[in-house]
């Protein structure tokens, strides 16, 4: 009970810290970019409300989407089990809001797997199919990042904007690696893992408990068994949730540019798109909950060179309302409708089924 209520409490922190953090430097970027020109320019844009609609329909589809994708791979994983893509929406839905208040969106990934567990699908089959989203993201986005790069060879200038984006890439490629190398050597990846256990354990002076040790060698095996059937049998649809993969991102990129319409701007498809690649990396960096203020700073960074620094603070609040509060509160919805809380939660409840 005192560890739950430790989780409860950490949880909470974080959905504060996480809102209090982006509502602040959503401020911040507002005091400083609003100025005599803003103003002007809002009073004589034809601003157009309907694509700021057509955003939010976007932001909802993209649910869909990953509903989709999460339903393909987890029905080729075990054949018997069937579920509906309202279901499997409805799963996405309440990962959302863990997700978003977690470094890296890390935290919805637990959700996922217990609500699959919870329809009828192993442990080991929900972890492999939250892990075959993450592989697909991930090479979508690593195989995108040079055309961001690209796009941009010339018009980033900030300094923190090109260290956040050098770390990004060289995790994405550490994480690719791992990957490659727990297909290759499951037992290697098994034994390195548990090195870096030893060597955190004496850093924490405290010793590794059995069952961390054992959950390494459980999802490295599930793991490699997932990724070598994907490779092997189940290319087919593995090439399937591949274009959904390419179709979420698609779909989540288009945002920006409908919100730049809205506003009376052009759509700068390319250069948006590539904005949104090198965003997508610092935002999966382990930072802050849900990559707040880091989010908001990159936005700042990156869409300032297209759009001007006078409307940024706007672009930035409605862009953020949208991905991210919304996300958050209809996220807190679904996970409270299911677990009636949205901070117990835990990892241990799926073990626990």
């Amino acid at each position: 009970m005192i560890d739950q209520g430790k989780k409860s409490k950490t949880i909470k922190f974080s959905i504060i810290l996480s809102i209090i953090i982006s509502i602040l430097i959503i401020i911040i970027i507002l005091y400083f970019t609003i100025d005599v020109s803003t103003f002007d320019y809002l009073s004589q844009a034809n601003i157009r409300y309907e694509f700021f609609i057509i955003a939010f329909f976007l932001q909802i589809i993209s649910w869909f989407i990953w509903g989709a994708r999460l339903k393909v791979l987890s029905h080729e994983i075990e054949k018997n089990f069937k579920i509906s893509i309202w279901e499997s929406t409805k799963i996405v839905i309440a990962n959302l809001f863990l997700a978003a208040i977690t470094p890296s969106m890390a935290g919805g990934e637990p959700v996922r797997i217990y609500l699959l567990k919870k329809d009828g699908l192993s442990v080991g089959a929900a972890t492999a199919s939250v892990l075959g989203e993450r592989l697909l993201d991930a090479v979508f986005i690593l195989f995108c990042v040079p055309i961001g790069f690209f796009v941009f060879r010339n018009k980033i200038e900030i300094g923190y904007i090109q260290i956040g984006l050098s770390v990004g890439i060289l995790l994405f490629a550490l994480i690719i690696f791992l990957f490659i190398l727990t297909m290759k050597y499951p037992s290697k990846t098994k034994s390195f893992l548990f090195t870096i256990s030893k060597k955190i354990d004496k850093i924490r002076k405290i010793k590794s408990k059995d069952k961390i040790l054992d959950r390494i060698n459980s999802e490295v095996d599930n793991f490699h068994k997932c990724m070598i059937y994907f490779i092997t049998e189940g290319k087919k649809i593995f090439i399937i949730a591949g274009s959904l993969t390419i179709l979420y991102w698609v779909t989540i990129f288009m945002i920006p540019s409908m919100l730049f319409l809205g506003l009376g701007l052009k759509p700068f498809y390319i250069l948006s798109y590539s904005a949104q690649i090198l965003l997508i990396v610092v935002i999966m960096l382990p930072t802050t909950p849900g990559s707040s203020g880091i989010t908001e700073g990159f936005l700042a960074g990156l869409y300032s060179v297209i759009i001007g620094s006078s409307l940024i603070g706007i672009f930035i609040l409605i862009f953020r309302f949208i991905t991210f509060h919304f996300n958050l509160i209809i996220g807190a919805i679904f996970q409270y409708k299911i677990f009636k809380s949205v901070s117990s939660f835990s990892l241990e409840e799926v073990k626990s089924q």
